[in-house]
């Protein structure tokens, strides 16, 4: 068992952890985060349900506290299959950033929701954004998103994101991202189509 103070991370990071109840990682957040943590990227391969929210998003947290974002140019990208899973990564930076002395921004494009609200904080700068493939491309061709400052890229449930069909959206995207980037690439199993973009982009 490997305790959260073991993995390196800030004593702000450490107190929001233990704010929610949690003291033990789960194996896939003790072998992630530490790698994470050195800008190494990472291929997670765990079952839903495990933890791997917590697995990038403390990670993220950590390594975002310096710098600043600029408008429209967000500098980490979490890219999630479905509004319910996109809502839960907005959802874990809130809670596991509350305690930092420079509060991150974020911002939440999913589907179903205006494009102006969305855009409005697209304008004022946000350190994270988490979306879906599907909205974050119309953003992008609205000419709304630069993609262009992205640090960090998170590619979540990839598994699901090809029975879903969003494979020909997420190459898009990292086509769209530096090439110079730290990328976390989850997934619960490695079908083929999978492990050929593993390789083809971490």
């Amino acid at each position: 068992m490997t305790e959260f103070s073991e993995l390196g991370l800030s004593p702000e990071i450490l107190q929001a952890i233990s704010n929610t109840g949690y003291t033990t990682a789960t194996p896939i957040q003790a072998e992630a985060i530490p790698v994470a943590l050195t800008g190494r990227d990472v291929l997670g391969i765990a079952q839903t349900g495990t933890g791997k929210t917590a697995a990038f998003t403390l990670p993220m947290i950590e390594r975002l506290a310096s710098g600043r974002s600029r408008a429209r140019m967000p500098r980490a990208l979490v890219i999630a299959p479905t509004r319910e899973l996109a809502d839960q990564v907005s959802a874990a930076f809130e809670r596991y950033s509350a305690g930092q002395v420079r509060k991150l921004s974020w911002a939440l494009l999913i589907g179903g929701v205006s494009f102006s609200d969305q855009e409005l904080k697209l304008d004022r700068g946000v350190d994270v954004l988490v979306a879906t493939p599907g909205r974050l491309l119309d953003h992008f061709e609205r000419g709304k998103l630069l993609l262009t400052g992205v640090q960090i890229l998170v590619v979540d449930e990839a598994d699901r994101m090809l029975d879903m069909g969003f494979i020909p959206d997420i190459e898009r995207i990292f086509r769209l991202t530096p090439p110079r980037k730290q990328t976390l690439f989850f997934s619960a199993t490695m079908p083929p189509e999978i492990t050929r973009l593993t390789q083809q982009f971490l």
